[in-house]
């Protein structure tokens, strides 16, 4: 794929080339992606002991019990539709870390990492359907029907944008589910120095997308998780 692909969850390609159409399609596979993202936190969590989730409803597939309006519909959509930068999120899956007692450190990275794993799981199944459907719309000539031009789009978004979410959030910045891993990971006097830095994640974030910086972060290991992709 090449980096304009792989960037397109930044930034749009030029607002002309991106019809109505298009923005549907990014935008439905952004909702879906969140969907599962939030309900494989929830699930887990409830696995490893802690059911506060799933007594909120948070272990659904239902985009309803998990959208923001403000990060999941608001900000995606103003940008896909100004071609500013696209920084999207829904409501954050609560743990309580007291209900997962006995090695609650490596549980909640284990929560933390089930969001991104889940991506990956997606793009894979997105990626193996590509490879295995008609790539072309209509009847063909042993009577099967090949794969619309819609559900083609959403296929190939799919493998992308989740790609993407899966690295984006992997990054060790709070509060993405990367910097919970590494808050795990953290003890002491540098554990408490970097969850200092927590009020200050997004900033962080947004310095590194207006500078470029995460576009070239994300980038190398999207390219190399794809590669891995039938």
């Amino acid at each position: 794929m090449s980096r304009r692909g792989l960037q397109r969850l930044w930034y749009a390609d030029r607002l002309g080339n991106i019809d109505v159409g298009q923005i549907v399609v990014i935008f439905i596979t952004l909702l879906f992606s969140l969907t599962v993202h939030e309900a494989a936190h929830a699930w887990t969590a409830s696995r490893l002991g802690d059911d506060t989730a799933r007594s909120l409803g948070r272990v659904s597939l239902n985009p309803a019990v998990h959208v923001d309006p403000v990060g999941t519909i608001v900000f995606p959509l103003i940008a896909l539709f100004t071609n500013l930068p696209v920084l999207g999120w829904a409501k954050p899956v609560p743990v309580d870390i007291r209900n997962l007692r006995d090695g609650w450190r490596h549980k909640y990275m284990a929560i933390a990492a089930a969001g991104p794993a889940s991506n990956l799981v997606l793009a894979a199944i997105a990626s193996v359907l590509l490879a295995l459907v008609p790539l072309s719309g209509g009847a063909l000539d042993d009577g099967s029907v090949a794969v619309s031009a819609p559900f083609l789009a959403i296929l190939q978004e799919a493998v992308r944008l989740n790609i993407v979410l899966a690295v984006f959030n992997m990054l060790p910045i709070p509060p993405l589910d990367g910097g919970n891993v590494a808050s795990g990971l953290l003890t002491g006097a540098a554990g408490r120095a970097y969850d200092n830095l927590r009020p200050y994640g997004f900033l962080i974030l947004y310095a590194l997308m207006f500078s470029g910086l995460l576009s070239r972060l994300i980038g190398p290991p999207a390219r190399f998780i794809l590669s891995l992709l039938p």
